[in-house]
């Protein structure tokens, strides 16, 4: 699967909220560059070798190379808050929530790990300002996991001594899937979402406090 096919929400359109065209393609071709070659080693010619387009046409539309990085970090951060919002306000238990959250957010990771590589990876190179915009972004991302998991402690369905550790762990093995996952590996990302979200659920003792 090209980055083409992929986008900041795992979808199959791509990148469909940037606009022109030409922005659009730029940002893509940064994606599969930064991916692959990271951002230090990348250069605007790269980029716009990649779209196809001459180095100064993407100046039309990025001022610089961190712009690109930035918006491309910061769709991609808004996508996946939305998808662990969802999850996490939805109905249900907070089992059932915790395990609608880290499948969809696994899925996430998987379907487009091209992008959610450089999303997640790619933080430090970011200026002052911009970092700070991620990782305020971030910490709400891990409010809305901390959320779920303190409703469970609240209602008797987790026993976790330490909710902030648990939630940096639970996040931090989503995220991995985006390092190691093969489009042509025995799982599909629904798979591994399943696998992920039971090893969460054991990990919390969701089950196991005699009050499930």
């Amino acid at each position: 699967m090209s980055t083409a096919e992929e986008t900041a929400g795992g979808e199959a359109q791509p990148w469909g909220e940037v606009t022109p065209d030409a922005a659009r393609r730029l940002l893509l071709a940064a994606v599969e560059a930064f991916a692959e070659r990271g951002y230090h080693a990348t250069t605007t010619r790269d980029i716009a070798g990649r779209a196809g387009m001459s180095p100064a046409a993407l100046y039309i539309h990025y001022k610089t190379k961190e712009e690109l990085l930035h918006r491309i970090s910061r769709i991609g951060h808004e996508k996946a808050l939305d998808i662990l919002r969802t999850a996490s306000r939805g109905e249900g238990t907070a089992t059932e929530r915790l395990a609608d959250a880290v499948s969809s957010f696994v899925r996430w990771h998987a379907r487009g790990r091209t992008t959610a590589r450089v999303v997640q990876y790619e933080l430090d190179s970011l200026g002052p300002d911009a970092r700070a915009e991620i990782v305020g972004l971030r910490r709400q991302v891990d409010a809305e996991v901390r959320g779920i998991i303190e409703d469970g402690v609240r209602s008797g369905e987790f026993d976790v001594p330490d909710v902030p550790g648990t939630t940096l762990a639970v996040l931090s093995l989503c995220i991995d899937v985006a390092r190691w996952f093969n489009v042509d590996g025995s799982r599909t990302p629904e798979q591994v979402g399943a696998l992920y979200a039971d090893l969460v659920l054991r990990m919390v003792g969701a089950g196991n406090t005699g009050s499930v």
